[in-house]
């Protein structure tokens, strides 16, 4: 029995990526400690997509669980004066997902990918293109899939 649902592209990606990962389905969650009770993780290891935009250019930031972007040491390490997130029907167009399901796997555009440098090691939880539905995988094996840059780009929550 296949682990993808017709039209999801974040989990028709993960199956042709090669990465050893383990599809979780879950209800919506009203917070991360219920997100990460359900998925059977702690909260540190769940981690956030996000879209984020640099002047015209957009890629997409892995947050880990119980931290936010920090602006300043993102636009620093990035070396840009400028950087937000856009709306959330720009970030739709981009990925193809709305906000809460994105998800570096499966996007429409393909975007570069910057993970906070806390993330990891070992497995991960993050949103895989639905809402309720997540992969568990390791963090180095994703790293290096996407080609993401690790950086320090998050403060405590």
């Amino acid at each position: 029995m296949s682990d993808q649902q017709p039209n999801n592209p974040a989990l028709e990606a993960l199956a042709a990526s090669g990465l050893d990962h383990r599809v979780v389905r879950h209800g919506r969650v009203n917070s991360l400690q219920e997100a990460a009770e359900i998925r059977g993780v702690e909260p540190g290891q769940i981690v956030k997509s996000m879209v984020v935009k640099t002047g015209n250019v957009f890629g997409i930031v892995l947050v880990p669980g119980l931290r936010k972007i920090s602006w300043p040491k993102f636009r620093a390490a990035l070396e840009v004066n400028k950087a937000a997130m856009p709306s959330a029907e720009e970030a739709k167009e981009l990925t193809g997902f709305e906000r809460g399901t994105i998800t570096p796997f499966g996007t429409k555009t393909k975007l570069p990918v910057i993970a906070d440098e806390r993330i990891g090691p070992g497995d991960i939880s993050i949103g895989a293109g639905d809402h309720g539905v997540s992969v568990t995988l390791d963090a180095g094996a994703m790293f290096e899939y996407l080609n993401a840059r690790l950086l320090d780009v998050t403060d405590e929550e």
